[in-house]
């Protein structure tokens, strides 16, 4: 059953901290390339799980996710002057790697074309 405050809250909480992440964070830890990708507030309102997407090395990776779990009360202090609910969610934030996957799988997809691609010249050019 979809609860559509819910999902309101969902979307509005990715736009309010997609943007103090981006404008107001002012902390080196946090790499240029974040994205925050998806908010999953639970039904009760007491906790958002923050989807958090990192393009770069392993250990820039490291240093946002921890840079971005000590300013959660920073970022959940401003999500509150902005939302006017009663209780403001706890922010959880967790690594979502799906576009790296995509990106890794897209990058298989093309070498298998380039094999199949080079091995149908391979048969067009014995038959000859």
């Amino acid at each position: 059953m979809a609860y559509p405050r819910v999902n309101r809250l969902n979307e509005e909480m990715k736009k309010y901290i997609s943007h103090v992440v981006r404008n107001e964070l002012k902390d080196p830890r946090v790499a240029m390339m974040t994205t925050i990708t998806e908010v999953d507030v639970t039904r009760d309102l007491r906790y958002a799980t923050v989807f958090v997407s990192v393009l770069g090395k392993q250990k820039e990776k490291e240093d946002t996710m921890e840079a971005l779990k000590k300013s959660s009360g920073f970022i959940r202090r401003e999500i509150g002057k902005r939302i006017k609910i009663r209780y403001i969610p706890e922010i959880l934030f967790k690594l979502d790697e799906s576009i790296e996957k995509s990106v890794d799988m897209f990058a298989l997809i093309d070498k298998l074309k380039v094999n199949n691609s080079d091995q149908e010249v391979e048969k067009d050019g014995g038959d000859e």
